[in-house]
């Protein structure tokens, strides 16, 4: 299959699917249906493979950028067109495809509004199959390419928090100053930025992961309860590690982030940034970033990410290994991956070897 004509019972399946492979983060279930529902409305979104592009085609990331957490962020899709918008001013180039940074909830469906609107076509393909919290981590190791200058544009925020803003320069100084942005607009922008050849994106990202998460949506969303989670870890090739009542949670939004812990029976612990990073017993690890952690309804299987959730709920956690997914060379760069260490103030580094 090299085009799929996308329609609303597959928005429900790739924003569920993209929910779990999101692992935490990666946007809201219902931001995300009333996005790939408005695509359709305005309209016909075709996704397309990856191999129908030339070497030398211009791809562009679109993406969110911030805490879902944050009480006054304010993303519209009128954002996402003007962030793109702004960039293809900046490159002074045809952009052939546009392609999200990351499987999530809200991120599977980013850029299906603005190939609807601008007929720019839409690619099967993400940075990254599963969702991440930096920037650095969903820009296919671009921060290892000499020289390279990253082209940045984002737009968020409400009334006088209303920001737009184009960068140009290094991967780091770039992606520091969009987070910078996602603060001072409320928490989030959307944003579109990091051209690169298809051939690039073919050798460093995540071919078919929107598909994936159509898939893994089916498989969701075929059964109900214990049987729907168990659809889902046999289609990824994970397993359900814990399950109990969130018996302590916490959550600090700060930098942009959002940062915390989850107790579970006052046994296991998880900790989040964004993202789940870790999922431990008595100090014996089950699973560790870029490994898939992912919290679901004990009772209705909805995916609940890091930000909702609550002390009292009924939770399971499946967990998929990362040699299971669909990665970016990202998450073998041990330099990007540091920065998780030193916000969770635990080890990871080892647990890749």
């Amino acid at each position: 299959m090299t085009r799929l004509k996308l329609n609303e019972e597959m928005v429900e399946q790739a924003v569920y699917g993209g929910a779990v492979l999101g692992g935490g983060g990666g946007g809201w279930i219902e931001e995300g249906l009333k996005l790939g529902r408005l695509a359709l409305e305005v309209g016909e979104p075709e996704l397309i493979s990856l191999d129908e592009f030339g070497d030398d085609d211009l791809l562009v990331t679109v993406s969110m950028v911030g805490a879902p957490a944050a009480k006054e962020q304010f993303v519209k899709p009128v954002h996402y067109a003007k962030a793109l918008e702004m960039l293809a001013a900046t490159i002074g180039r045809p952009i052939q495809g546009l392609h999200t940074n990351e499987n999530g909830a809200g991120t599977t469906v980013n850029g299906w509004f603005q190939s609807a609107i601008t007929g720019v076509p839409l690619v099967d393909f993400a940075c990254n199959g599963r969702a991440h919290p930096t920037g650095s981590m969903g820009s296919m190791n671009l921060s290892e390419v000499a020289d390279y200058v990253s082209h940045q544009a984002a737009a968020g925020g409400r009334g006088k928090r209303y920001i737009e803003l184009s960068i140009s320069g290094s991967l780091d100084k770039a992606s520091t100053m969009i987070r910078k942005a996602s603060i001072e607009a409320g928490g989030l922008v959307a944003v579109a930025r990091n051209p690169v050849t298809a051939a690039y994106a073919r050798a460093n990202g995540a071919a078919g992961a929107i598909t994936q998460a159509i898939e893994v949506g089916r498989a969701l969303l075929s059964a109900k309860g214990e049987a729907a989670i168990e659809a889902v870890v046999a289609q990824l090739g994970g397993k359900v590690a814990a399950s109990g009542t969130v018996t302590d949670f916490s959550l600090e939004t700060s930098g942009g982030f959002d940062a915390g812990t989850v107790r579970i029976d006052d046994a296991y612990e998880m900790t989040f940034w964004n993202e789940y990073m870790t999922l431990e017993k008595d100090g014996e690890r089950f699973a560790t970033f870029p490994d898939l952690i992912m919290t679901l309804d004990a009772k209705t299987a909805k995916p609940i990410v890091s930000a909702a959730i609550a002390k009292g709920q009924q939770i399971a956690v499946i967990a998929v290994p990362a040699e299971k997914l669909l990665l970016s060379t990202t998450m073998r760069n041990r330099k990007l991956l540091q920065a998780v260490e030193d916000i969770i103030k635990k080890p990871v580094l080892s647990y890749l070897d």
